[in-house]
């Protein structure tokens, strides 16, 4: 989207994903990140491997943007099954048959979030989609969303707050795993897990690539772009651009510029969820490491099928075990 839709639609959503209500957040995050991880340490024995992709990376984020979005316990698994499902919509050159799901289960979403917008108007709560729909039904008209519009923007606020973020913590426990001298280093420094995150959005993008559109004929770095065409930007190939990042291929917590990676893209189209990804990264992670000192990597895993999204679709992790977690 370019303006002046861009615009209505980001005014819309900005006025009620607000830094200060992000940062409200946070608490329930840990508070998530502690039950889930309480639950995989009563159902796992100190041997055991389970696959953290599906028992803890999938789950926090899911439940953290169903309670923004006031989707109740019971459809969460929903929520999940559509997220796997719409990733590959992303990709381009599907097989007709992985389209054909595709559409279907994008569909079967849609009917469910059109009920779902209806129950918060009739029964609003005090979840940021209940603020949205106010915002968009009752505010000026440069906030009026119609219910299409509602609904599309509800959709993507869903999808995107949280199908990244699961490839966020997922990448981040393997690299973690792979380097267990940062880990040491985290444990002594925990001030460092922010730049570690950043780090780890640097070094294995969430989001691969993206595209635009020429608005105007234009001359790029030598090459000529005519107005219309599509132009695909490789964000992972940015964020381990030398020229910005020495030893670009390479894993470091202290890196001083780690943040000025792409993985949130930029100017007008800057994630709108990058400060509620940043806090479910560290607070995840973190918590993850801190209840499972002794975790191991115990297998390869299987990467996802998507060009677009860089995670993983299954991670076996040998947990180790416990420690008790104590309230400060």
């Amino acid at each position: 989207m370019e303006p002046p839709d861009h615009t209505r639609y980001r005014k819309t959503v900005s006025a009620v994903f607000t830094s200060r209500a992000v940062a409200a957040l946070r608490d329930g995050v840990e508070q998530t990140a502690a039950k889930l991880l309480d639950q995989l340490a009563d159902q796992s024995g100190v041997s055991d491997v389970v696959d953290v992709v599906g028992r803890y990376c999938s789950q926090l984020p899911v439940a953290i943007i169903s309670d923004i979005l006031g989707v109740p316990e019971r459809d969460r698994r929903r929520v999940l099954e559509f997220g796997e499902l719409a990733a590959p919509s992303l990709d381009f050159g599907l097989p007709w048959w992985q389209y054909r799901r595709v559409q279907e289960g994008i569909a079967g979403f849609n009917f469910w979030l059109r009920d779902h917008l209806r129950q918060l108007r009739r029964n609003p709560g005090d979840d940021l989609m209940s603020q949205l729909i106010q915002t968009a039904e009752s505010g000026s008209a440069e906030t009026h969303l119609n219910e299409d519009e509602l609904q599309a923007v509800a959709g993507l606020v869903l999808a995107a707050g949280f199908e990244t973020t699961v490839n966020l913590l997922g990448n981040g426990i393997r690299i973690l795993l792979d380097a267990p001298e940062h880990l040491h280093t985290l444990h002594q420094r925990p001030e460092l897990w922010p730049n570690a995150v950043e780090e780890i959005l640097r070094l294995e993008s969430p989001v691969q690539l993206t595209a635009r559109v020429a608005l105007n004929d234009v001359e790029l770095a030598g090459s000529r772009i005519k107005r219309g065409e599509l132009v695909v930007v490789y964000l992972a190939a940015a964020n381990r651009d030398p020229e910005v990042f020495p030893d670009p291929h390479h894993f470091d917590i202290e890196r001083p510029n780690a943040g000025k990676h792409l993985a949130f893209s930029s100017g007008r189209h800057f994630c709108l969820g990058a400060a509620l990804a940043r806090a479910e990264g560290e607070v995840g992670l973190r918590t993850f490491f801190e209840r499972f000192p002794e975790a191991r990597a115990a297998g390869t895993g299987s990467r996802r099928d998507t060009r677009v999204l860089r995670g993983w679709s299954s991670l076996p992790v040998m947990l180790g075990p416990a420690r008790s977690m104590v309230s400060s």
